[in-house]
């Protein structure tokens, strides 16, 4: 992801974001000389250049000439972090109650908000976490199984050879798709395939039948591993 993209992520649009990492770069610079250095419009470089400064990406600099000078990129970014937290405290306070477990199949797309929801739904548990998948697709949710170990979760994994997360049981075999699997305190499941990127798609479901089944799928896998002699 490009670097303007990722500041888009923080609120800032098109224009912003490339006159921000042109002031990062320059240190200061007046309208002019900020419109010649990337090329946007004056008139749109004024108008961008007002939007740093209300949103917290940019100083002014009184003088003859009015300068422009950037908010150091991770205070900027801090600051964004902590409004969007204030803003989900309020929401969650005068929203409605939803209810979570949904009862249904639920399909998720694209490989980015799959590995959101194992990471929440992981965040979520309170007792056990079972999964089978690829150590590669396992590293994009590392951090998060080991926050649940130190929250003294069981964690079960069925990965590749080599891979290692201490106080986990982890049993080996040979993982070559991007297949996964994940069950969650015995009441949700994850399952898909993630080698298409964006087109990926997963379930997710607190049906308890489809829970059972991969749950005696997941038994069977350890079953088959014991048979064969791989190393726990």
């Amino acid at each position: 992801m490009e670097i303007t993209d990722s500041l888009k992520v923080f609120g800032l649009t098109g224009q912003e974001a490339t006159l921000y990492v042109k002031l990062l770069g320059e240190g200061s610079l007046t309208g002019y000389e900020a419109a010649k250095l990337t090329g946007i419009s004056r008139s749109n470089t004024y108008t961008a250049l007002a939007g740093l400064v209300d949103k917290g990406a940019a100083y002014v600099m009184e003088g003859k000439v009015t300068v422009y000078t950037p908010v150091p990129l991770d205070e900027f970014c801090d600051n964004r972090i902590r409004k969007l937290a204030a803003l989900k405290e309020d929401i969650l306070k005068r929203v409605p109650y939803v209810k979570h477990n949904v009862d249904g199949y639920i399909t998720i797309k694209g490989e980015e908000e799959i590995i959101n929801k194992l990471k929440n739904t992981i965040n979520e548990a309170e007792e056990r976490i079972y999964v089978s998948a690829p150590s590669k697709t396992i590293d994009s949710f590392k951090n998060e199984l080991n926050k649940a170990l130190k929250r003294g979760l069981k964690i079960v994994v069925i990965t590749n050879q080599g891979f290692k997360l201490d106080k986990a049981t982890i049993w080996y075999t040979e993982k070559e798709n991007a297949q996964i699997r994940l069950i969650a305190d015995s009441c949700k499941v994850i399952t898909g395939d993630l080698t298409a990127g964006t087109e990926s798609t997963c379930l997710y479901s607190c049906k308890e039948n489809l829970v059972d089944l991969f749950k005696d799928a997941l038994k069977n896998e350890i079953r088959l591993i014991e048979l064969t002699g791989s190393l726990t």
